[in-house]
């Protein structure tokens, strides 16, 4: 196949053997574009809900600057659920309290921009927002939503001079709107009141991961929320629910290019979380390169929060302008787990260190599931502001009992692939850089194999080659990687594998098809299905412990642990039960250790979308599978 460059769509087969292939391509930081950071300040809701207005947005302004969060990089200022009552006047305008609002919310975004921050504002998808179903502070606030005046409230909101709009979805979710159209909608009006008034409003989709927005959001908005709230207001903030939102936005192919998956708010400096908690927070959320919104009380917080929030070296980590989401690496124990971002330049990583158990344990980073060679390796322990010097292969640390160490190391990068036809060596994740040149910015729609397709964005180059990256899950064997749209000329793509991520396609020895999560999909109980194979994350499956593993932290699960024929085989958090347990025996079936019953395409149909089942072992051809 030919690599065609330059046009306005073009076809490349890519891939990796680890190992094998051209030197690594010259790329430094410099070559890099810095491409749109994650969105870093304050939000109002985890501590003042809809109890808001003038001089409790201007007091946390203030001390967001005096307490040297903002030299830190914390610039916006988000106005939350609360400021609106749902009033318009007879042109349909929004109108609000002046008495709350001295001068309108004009005069609140002047004033933010007058300590050089940026102004931030809410409303919701629907025609009632949050506070209408869920008043929090205030009376019930009917009409408080944009729906029917998506074009006329983005402008209101540019013209009173505000930076930033987070859309809920409360009304959204009530009135059954299509998330994928509607947010389409809401970005489509974005962009129409931006080319009336020449102000960028950046975006932020908040409809707690309904209907799977990292497969559709790039593109449509800068940021989109992958989960609920992590607390609620009123409620104490907890390191479990800390992770179980970190897990939920683990979706690294959507994040590339200034597009990210958002986790919510940061709890730091909350009641309930303890500083080492809050310092673990704060290294998930920099390795994931989340964006970073405080909703603690700023004004009051004290030296210790403000020292967490505002250490550089995490931030950094953060606002790497490579633009990429760490992944999870290893586990070598359950538990104890390992996150590594690629950061810019050449051979550096974040890696944190997790411990998710009740036990101090020692917790490794192994070089080579790094993509990087053996060769000694410097490690800096980050927090600590220490640094731990070389080490060849690896490094490992005692991490206490749920806790974390957060490190980043100076190694060198593996070979990387470059080429038109290259096959990779295993299932699993790589980091894939495209070298071009571009005068304006421009998007195009990367597809991998037939897998959910994304929008890579290419930000205009000034004449001279540059690059940006994306991480690609890819197949054992030959890789199919297709740009539509308006590509910019492309002289260069080099593919680094990260072997860590790797797993396996289960494939169905009748169908030829694959044991695939529908969609993309992380809620517990999606039932497996076939599916054409793609190597996407949604059909590698990494074996640890006789489970397997899908999207970090995903088992496959016989449900509710059946033993009857016909029990359903779905997705489940990974608890280490029995009935996450499989075994691949000599004859190709794989059993379930509850139940002794094989994994089974229902009704030995072969087409996509056949649920995976439990059945008595018959050793029919749809309950063989291969391990590819």
């Amino acid at each position: 196949m030919k690599l065609r460059l330059g046009l306005s769509a073009f076809l490349l087969v890519a891939g990796v053997v680890p190992g094998v292939g051209s030197a690594a391509a010259s790329t430094t930081a410099a070559d890099e574009v810095a491409v749109p950071p994650p969105a870093m300040g304050w939000a109002s809701w985890n501590t003042f809900a809809a109890k808001i207005d003038y001089n409790t947005i201007k007091a946390q302004a203030d001390a967001l600057v005096s307490s040297g969060l903002k030299d830190a990089g914390y610039s916006y200022v988000n106005i939350d659920e609360g400021w609106w009552q749902g009033t318009r006047d007879s042109a349909g305008n929004i109108t609000v309290d002046t008495a709350e609002w001295p001068g309108g919310m004009q005069a609140i975004a002047d004033y933010l921009h007058g300590k050089g921050l940026k102004a931030g504002i809410y409303t919701d998808a629907g025609r009632d927002g949050c506070g209408y179903y869920f008043p929090t502070g205030r009376p019930a606030a009917p009409g408080s939503g944009s729906e029917g005046h998506y074009l006329q409230d983005m402008l209101q909101f540019q013209r009173w001079g505000f930076d930033f709009v987070k859309v809920d979805w409360c009304g959204g979710d009530a009135e059954g709107l299509d998330p994928k159209s509607t947010y389409q909608a809401i970005s489509d009006a974005n962009k129409a009141a931006t080319a009336q008034t020449g102000r960028t409003l950046t975006l932020s989709i908040c409809n707690w991961g309904k209907k799977n927005p990292w497969n559709w959001g790039a593109g449509t908005a800068p940021m989109w929320r992958t989960s609920t709230d992590i607390i609620y207001y009123g409620q104490s903030a907890t390191l479990g629910q800390v992770l179980t939102n970190f897990d939920q936005a683990q979706h690294a192919v959507s994040q590339h290019t200034g597009y990210v998956n958002d986790p919510d708010m940061l709890t730091v400096g909350m009641p309930g979380l303890t500083d080492a908690q809050a310092r673990t927070e704060m290294s998930l959320w920099s390795v994931s390169g989340a964006p970073l919104l405080a909703g603690n009380n700023l004004a009051t917080m004290s030296a210790a929060t403000r020292a967490i929030l505002a250490n550089r070296e995490v931030v950094a980590v953060d606002q790497d302008p490579r633009g990429l989401q760490g992944v999870k690496v290893a586990e070598d124990a359950a538990g104890l787990q390992v996150y590594a971002k690629v950061l810019s330049g050449s051979g550096r990583r974040a890696v944190v260190l997790l411990n998710r158990t009740s036990s101090a344990a020692t917790v490794n980073v192994r070089w080579a599931d790094l993509g990087l060679t053996p060769a000694a390796a410097t490690v800096r322990n980050v927090w600590a502001a220490a640094d731990k010097g070389g080490f060849a292969t690896g490094y490992g640390v005692t991490v206490p009992a749920n806790d974390s160490v957060l490190l980043t190391v100076q190694g060198t990068d593996a070979a990387a692939a470059h080429g038109t036809t290259i096959t990779a060596g295993a299932t699993g994740l790589a980091v894939a850089t495209f070298t071009y040149n571009a005068t304006t910015t421009q998007t195009a729609t990367l597809a991998v194999n037939g897998q959910q397709p994304t929008v890579v964005a290419f930000p205009a180059t000034g004449g001279a080659a540059k690059t940006v990256s994306a991480v690609v899950s890819l197949a054992k064997g030959t890789n199919s990687l297709t740009f539509s749209g308006t590509a910019p000329q492309v002289t260069d793509i080099a593919v680094l594998p990260l072997p860590g991520t790797a797993g396996v396609e289960v494939v169905g020895a009748q169908s030829g098809r694959c044991v695939d999560v529908n969609d993309n999909g992380i809620a517990n109980g999606i039932q497996a299905q076939l599916w054409d194979c793609a190597g996407g994350p949604n059909q590698t499956w990494v074996p640890s412990r006789g489970q397997l593993v899908v999207n970090g932290t995903k088992c496959l699960d016989a449900y509710n642990s059946g033993t009857a024929n016909g029990t359903a085989v779905v997705v489940w958090d990974c608890n280490g039960q029995r009935n996450q347990q499989w075994t691949f025996t000599a004859n190709g079936t794989v059993t379930n250790a509850v139940s002794g019953l094989c994994l089974d395409a229902s009704g030995a149909v072969t087409a996509n979308g056949t649920k995976l089942i439990l059945w008595t072992c018959g050793g029919g051809a749809n309950q063989r599978w291969t391990r590819r």
